[in-house]
């Protein structure tokens, strides 16, 4: 399906304004929901109770009001909400441009997409190689949907992005935490950058990654549709404080659980070349798997998989 603009905007810098179209970057994975019924089924509905008479208010009698003073409100109508609300403004004025990096990741909120409207690929071309060859990306304001937000407007690989950012007091600060300053040996560290090296990549690859823990209450949620019942993962012991780990020791520990799991991954590409792919106990094996009378084997292997592999996700979230 061909994706849907969500708005014609304008992108202006100077006195140069380029016809862009405003896309959604992100949508967020249907998320797993377990809707609130009665014990015989039905679904229930939500009501507001009025804490005076406990009677239920209806969505027409209701007002929207600021509380002031504890326990003390200032009405407003709907016409005097609509009023307050930043005006939508079809411009995303560009006020800087600043280097690629200047901006704290803490500070992105939400991305778009914007792509060239018509006859603006021309300008939204000449501003993205710009942007590009200068290293710098630009800082523009925008009213949208009864708010005004500082933006970024960066080139990437195919296109601009823009990015909305947060504002200095919604964003909290470390030093609010008084966290410890505690010094490390230069060993420690070596043995930290050590292992650091072992692990590291040079890019990001976001299809490396999947949601596991989805994926497990998927399984589970087709087993309880098929009938079965879905059995608690075994709960794992709680850590003993008691226990001290020597920081040296847990750090060299580390690096030889990769050096193991390196050493047999190379050892198995040494055999593979020399011995056949398969011997023939293991063709036998694979054939019979793959026959036509195995099909209910293999739904009892899943439905084994989703039970033993609830317990790690399990242990995760109680970590």
């Amino acid at each position: 399906m061909a994706a849907r603009s969500i708005a014609s905007l304008s992108l202006s810098f100077g006195l140069v304004s380029i016809p862009v179209k405003l896309y959604s970057a992100t949508e967020s994975a249907a998320n797993i929901r377990f809707n609130l019924l009665s014990k015989d089924g039905s679904r229930l509905k939500q009501q507001y109770v009025s804490e005076k008479d406990h009677n239920v208010v209806e969505r027409a009698d209701m007002v929207k009001g600021y509380e002031f003073e504890k326990d003390r409100f200032v009405l407003f109508s709907p016409d005097e909400l609509k009023a307050l609300q930043e005006s939508a403004t079809q411009t995303i004025d560009i006020v800087a441009f600043i280097p690629g990096k200047a901006v704290d990741p803490i500070y992105y909120d939400k991305a778009y997409f914007l792509a060239p409207d018509k006859r603006g690929g021309k300008p939204y071309t000449l501003l993205m190689e710009a942007m590009r060859k200068s290293g710098r990306c630009a800082l523009a304001k925008w009213a949208w949907k009864g708010k005004q937000y500082v933006v970024q407007v960066r080139p990437a690989e195919d296109g601009l992005v823009l990015q909305q950012l947060l504002y200095a007091d919604e964003v909290r600060s470390l030093k609010d935490l008084d966290i410890e300053k505690i010094s490390v040996s230069s060993n420690e560290l070596n043995l930290a950058l050590q292992f650091i090296d072992q692990i590291s990549q040079d890019t990001y690859d976001p299809t490396q990654f999947e949601d596991e823990e989805k994926k497990r209450v998927l399984a589970a949620i087709d087993e309880k549709i098929a009938g079965k019942q879905i059995v608690a993962p075994q709960e794992a012991e709680p850590a003993t404080g008691g226990q001290v780990i020597d920081l040296m020791d847990a750090l060299r520990a580390s690096l030889a659980q990769r050096d193991k799991k390196a050493k047999p991954a190379t050892a198995k590409g040494r055999a593979s070349a020399e011995e056949p792919a398969s011997k023939p106990s293991e063709q036998a094996a694979a054939e019979t798997a793959a026959a036509p009378g195995s099909r209910e084997r293999k739904g009892v292997r899943r439905a084994q998989t989703v039970k033993e592999t609830a317990a790690p996700a399990r242990v995760r979230a109680r970590k």
